[in-house]
């Protein structure tokens, strides 16, 4: 065995130990899911198998090919683009949008492209994976601030020495499903001239009506508030925006090397996203049926109601976590198992998620014995 085999052997060896071994297993297509609960999906208003957004795609498709061909800013930007930012930007109440070809490169671009030596990058200590490598790329200073607490942003942005600031959240966070206080952390950043830059990857299509917690705090005319999105959530289908004045995003068509040196968003993905936030503007059952799913599962399993989608059960271990989410599936029950490091605490947990359409009776069931499940020693029998 080589040197490099020997160190990932002993890496390997080091995650079955920790109980931290992940797997890429096929899934099931949605189609032949009849006989399970799906409480793990992030297809929160169940647009991904959506006939409209199947034949927006296809037209798409026979229209444009099944890729862009190159990049935006070369030849690859195509009618079924600009109709998606247009309709993003509709639905958010944003003056400009800019579309990506994933969620992660809109916020490792918005970040890069905002950030300088001369800009502090103000974290808050729970943003997804994508926002903390966006921080480490952008050639800023770097403070992580405790999560969810405004009266040390507010020391953060009142102390700093740097011209510039940047404050990055997210709407509604997606392991312990809490929500940032937006309309303070806005006016403490309008106070201290700094940007907010707000994911609202699990606030798009599920807050204020699907059309965002930022929109429903007041914030859509805000010009210092940037929204990042993701498509890949209750939109059913794939890539990611960043949302806000047309000066940003003339700025982002010129500086955002995750938009300037990739491959636009292929076309199938981009009118089917079009086609989602058209229904989510027509449609408001949709939402009003996945926070009633909510609702029922918190309650079920005592855990405090979160805003959004995501309702979050914290596990004694992370083998516990594993094994609940294992007899689970057993049931015909999937739900997410987190486990470090894609938990910011630290505690493993199992993560059900609301989504419209599911059965409410069934949801009731699998939150009782998920909460049951996840503590060591208790009995897995139904």
């Amino acid at each position: 065995m080589t040197a490099v085999e020997t160190w990932l052997t002993a890496a390997h060896d080091d995650r079955l130990r920790a109980g931290l071994t992940r797997r890429t297993d096929v899934r099931r297509h949605p189609k032949s899911r009849a006989g399970l609960l799906d409480l793990a999906s992030n297809d929160y208003l169940g647009l991904s198998a959506d006939p409209r957004l199947r034949a927006a795609a296809i037209r798409a498709v026979e229209e444009y090919g099944t890729g862009a061909g190159a990049s935006r800013v070369v030849t690859g930007t195509a009618g079924c683009h600009a109709e998606l930012e247009a309709e993003l930007a509709r639905l958010t109440g944003r003056p400009a949008c800019l579309v990506f070809s994933t969620g992660y490169a809109a916020n490792i671009g918005v970040l890069t492209a905002l950030g300088s030596p001369d800009t502090l990058l103000i974290s808050d200590a729970h943003v997804h994976a994508s926002l903390i490598d966006g921080a480490r790329l952008s050639r800023s200073p770097v403070e992580i601030c405790p999560h969810n607490d405004l009266a040390a942003l507010e020391r953060l942005l009142r102390d700093r020495v740097q011209p510039r600031a940047v404050v990055v959240v997210e709407s509604i966070y997606s392991v312990l499903g809490d929500a940032t206080d937006l309309r303070r952390a806005a006016a403490l950043c309008a106070e201290y001239d700094a940007f907010l830059v707000v994911d609202e990857a699990h606030g798009i299509g599920v807050a204020g009506q699907g059309r965002g917690l930022v929109h429903a705090a007041g914030l859509a005319d805000a010009p210092h508030v940037i929204v990042t999105a993701t498509l890949s959530k209750a939109l059913g289908t794939q890539g990611g925006a960043v949302l806000g004045t047309p000066l940003l995003r003339e700025h982002l068509v010129n500086t955002a090397r995750t938009f300037i040196f990739d491959t636009g968003l292929a076309p199938a993905a981009a009118a089917g996203a079009a086609e989602a936030c058209r229904i989510i503007a027509a449609e408001p059952g949709r939402v009003a049926a996945l926070h009633e799913v909510a609702s029922v599962i918190a309650g079920a399993a005592g855990v405090p109601l979160a805003p959004g989608a995501v309702q979050s059960i914290p596990a004694d271990s992370a083998d516990q976590a594993v094994a609940a989410a294992d007899r689970l599936h057993e049931e015909g029950i999937l739900v997410g198992c987190f486990r470090p490091p894609s938990v910011p605490d630290g505690v493993s947990r199992l993560r059900l998620v609301a989504r419209a359409g599911v059965d409410v009776e069934g949801a009731e069931r699998a939150a009782r014995l998920a909460a049951r499940w996840s503590r060591a020693g208790a009995a897995v029998s139904v």
